[in-house]
């Protein structure tokens, strides 16, 4: 018999726990490395780097303390690069999450035939290497035989050919619209799984109740998505403030640094630099531009945060 309390075989269910978990560890194990060698170590060596003057050959031996960082937050162009960066995220973004949830809402529909089509034809594009992306869209908006301006003057529209990426008025604005396009799948899929995640019976309550679809969307599905909005909302801002590679294929921040990003600049002093490179330097920028991006997240945490609250306080 065995005694009051106590359970069977609980040595032998804690030494099968026991042995899972190991297997778990052994499993992640891979991951855990790459991530210790390829993003914390990093993010701790560019912290080092940006208190010496080192062009990234050689040892760390011209310390320099807050050189780097007072030079950074002095050159206009930094701040320059700084703005089109958060410019590029406002446009993308307040495009982006609201259309990506219109669209996401029609493929889910029932009615809709060949929604699996069309969401693959929406998704292509997250799929393709955005420098491949960046070099047609160049040939696409070329002042010259650029099918945009063969098209446009075919129709009537233009009379002469628009240098789109040559020109301060609208190179950043192509390259928004690129940017959205280029990313517009991957929202349009978190749209769709938080949209097959709602309860289906609220809907046909409401059906029932005799609400139409705006009712339906504004006082069941919009409060509902709320949550899930808040977090695209916030994935989605701190993507877009990172863009590097459309930037560098379509116009490599011109013309005169009008679409230089912050990514862009970086790049510039660490791998060019006209000469000898400032890894420093450029580990400098790194850390404000990080610091700036770390306190965007924190507000738009909270956001979340208190969004998911009140949500689940209903």
């Amino acid at each position: 018999m065995h005694m009051k309390g106590t359970k069977p075989n609980a040595g032998k269910i804690s030494k099968n726990r026991r042995k899972k978990l190991i297997y778990c560890y052994i499993f992640i194990l891979p991951q855990l490395a790459l991530f210790l060698a390829f993003t914390i170590y990093p993010i701790i060596m560019s912290y080092v780097y940006s208190f010496f003057n080192w062009s990234g050959y050689g040892s760390l031996s011209n310390f320099a303390g807050l050189e780097n960082y007072a030079e950074t937050i002095s050159d206009p162009f930094f701040w320059n690069a700084f703005k089109n960066s958060f410019i590029f995220m406002f446009f993308v973004v307040l495009i982006q999450v609201p259309l990506a949830l219109v669209i996401a809402i029609l493929l889910n529909s029932s009615w809709l035939k060949g929604a699996t089509v069309y969401r693959t034809i929406y998704f292509l594009p997250v799929v393709t290497t955005t420098a491949v992306i960046g070099i047609v869209m160049r040939f696409i908006f070329g002042a010259y035989k650029g099918l945009i301006n063969e098209i446009l003057i075919a129709v009537g529209i233009l009379d002469k050919p628009i240098d789109w990426l040559g020109s301060m008025d609208t190179a950043m604005m192509i390259i928004i619209l690129v940017g959205i396009w280029k990313t517009f799948g991957m929202k349009m899929v978190y749209w769709l799984a938080a949209l097959q995640s709602l309860p289906k019976e609220l809907f046909e309550a409401a059906k029932v109740d005799g609400a139409n679809w705006l009712q339906t969307f504004r006082y069941v599905m919009f409060p509902l998505l709320l949550p899930v909005g808040s977090v695209i909302l916030l994935l989605s801002s701190v993507n877009a403030l990172h863009v590097f590679d459309l930037v560098k294929s379509m116009t490599n921040g011109g013309p005169a640094f009008h679409t230089d990003m912050v990514d862009l600049y970086i790049y510039r002093y660490a791998f060019e630099g006209g000469g000898m490179p400032r890894a420093g330097f450029a580990s400098a920028a790194g850390v404000v531009y990080g610091f700036a991006i770390l306190f965007v997240s924190l507000i738009l945490g909270i956001v979340v945060k208190k969004t998911g609250g009140k949500q689940s306080s209903h």
